[in-house]
């Protein structure tokens, strides 16, 4: 195993806890089962980009600038089933994940704040990057 694969089985190590915590948050606030699945499996996508295309950090290491470049630019490109519906629901996953880690004290309130600051700032481009639009499409 070369240094990157190892660094990268690292992070997924460490990035296990966190995702099994913040399911378990959600269940404790009162969301159905299907939520809590939807939010986690948003979660692991985010991770995923975090881990395999650069900047190969942890959950817990993720910023504003992580948000707005996946939903800006990764996740329209990436995900085939990159829609407006399912771009509000990653914003909301979002909201979401960065509240639970401030509240467990792996993250500073200011980054919370700047992630919601972000999505609500950004949140028509965000629509926008996803958005098909049949007449720029050429037939």
């Amino acid at each position: 195993m070369n240094d990157y694969d190892q660094k990268v089985a690292k992070i997924e190590m460490y990035n296990q806890p966190i995702l099994e915590g913040f399911g378990v948050w959600l269940e404790k606030s009162g969301l159905t089962k299907k939520t809590v699945k939807r939010h986690c499996e948003n979660i692991d996508f985010f991770a995923e980009y975090l881990i395999y295309y650069e900047p190969l950090s942890s959950l817990d290491e993720a910023d504003n600038s992580d948000v707005y470049m996946f939903l800006m630019n990764w996740y329209p490109r990436k995900a085939m089933w990159a829609s407006e519906a399912h771009t509000k629901s990653y914003m909301a996953t979002f909201r979401k994940f960065f509240v639970y880690l401030n509240e467990c004290k792996q993250i500073e309130q200011s980054v919370v704040d700047e992630v919601k600051g972000t999505l609500k700032e950004n949140k028509e481009s965000f629509l926008e990057a996803v958005a098909f639009e049949d007449d720029d499409y050429e037939w």
